[in-house]
């Protein structure tokens, strides 16, 4: 596949929803497709130890809140007392679904974004949080990217919805829909959950990463849980500086991967159709007639 229109000259991406600060990162080691290599030798042990904290807290917040192919998959990140080498992933992950780790220096255009996914070649921010940002850092890190991302796509369906997305970002892209085509990825890739026969339980990579959402995305009676239904997803805004008032719950992987797999052009238009008549759906609200979830106990 060719690289995406535009060629990085060193400068870091306008990037869509991300604020007035520009993007962290040396982007001046990044290639055309905003690649770049992992220095893995730059880590410093303060470095490692952040990443051994942040794994072994996450860790044991997983049984009962995160789903059960997430757990199983994991263990494939290596040794949680150091930052893992991608390449050492990639050599587990490449035979499992067909999908490698490159590396990126942060924030990507959407382009490169959708381009990398529709190769099946995930990016992964490559520095890691300061010791003052250990609960919250404002952009994803290698942390976020490798913890939260990663282990699921060693899950083949999963993987293959992640593929499809990047290639219909693509298409996004030409038919001024990204907007649209982002709150998918936020509502499912970043913060969706799962109905399981033993209950809710998040598949989110941002939901997986976070020290406090875990058990607030499953446990807390604050936020509505709605089924999930693309149109009604595409038109509901959300928060980036929260925990979500909003969860959208997916029956399975094959449900996410079925429901987004035609061609979105004719989704786009009815949604925006929807939205000129009545609006788009604010956060936290929920419309009649929606099949909702109750909060789990415990």
């Amino acid at each position: 596949m060719s690289a995406p229109r535009g060629v990085n000259q060193g400068v870091a991406p306008v990037t869509y929803g991300t604020g007035d600060r520009p993007p962290r990162g040396d982007y001046g080691r990044a290639r055309s497709d905003y690649s770049c290599d992992q220095d893995w030798a730059r880590y410093t042990a303060a470095d490692h130890e952040t990443y051994r904290r942040l794994y072994a807290r996450q860790l044991q917040q997983l049984p009962g809140l995160a789903c059960d192919e997430f757990i199983a998959a994991v263990a494939q990140l290596g040794a949680p007392e150091r930052i893992p080498r991608f390449d050492a992933i990639s050599e587990r992950l490449l035979p499992a679904t067909g999908w490698q780790i490159v590396g990126v220096p942060g924030l990507i255009p959407e382009e490169a974004f959708f381009a990398l996914l529709a190769q099946r070649r995930f990016p992964v921010t490559d520095w890691i949080r300061r010791p003052e940002e250990f609960d919250y850092v404002v952009e994803p890190d290698i942390f976020h990217d490798l913890f939260g991302h990663v282990p699921l796509l060693f899950d083949p369906m999963f993987a293959d919805y992640m593929q499809a997305y990047g290639a219909g970002g693509m298409k996004a892209s030409r038919l001024d829909a990204c907007e649209l085509l982002a709150r998918l990825y936020w509502y499912t890739v970043e913060f969706g959950l799962i109905a399981t026969p033993a209950g809710l339980r998040a598949y989110g990579a941002g939901i997986l990463s976070s020290a406090g959402e875990l058990r607030h995305s499953i446990r807390s009676p604050a936020p509505r849980r709605v089924g999930f239904d693309l149109q009604r997803l595409m038109r509901s805004r959300y928060r980036i500086d929260s925990f979500q008032a909003t969860y959208f719950v997916i029956d399975s992987f094959r449900q996410l991967f079925e429901a987004t797999a035609p061609d979105f052009t004719p989704v786009y238009r009815q949604v925006r159709e929807v939205i000129a008549a009545e609006g788009e759906v604010e956060a936290g609200a929920v419309l009649p007639g929606e099949r909702q979830f109750s909060a789990a106990a415990g």
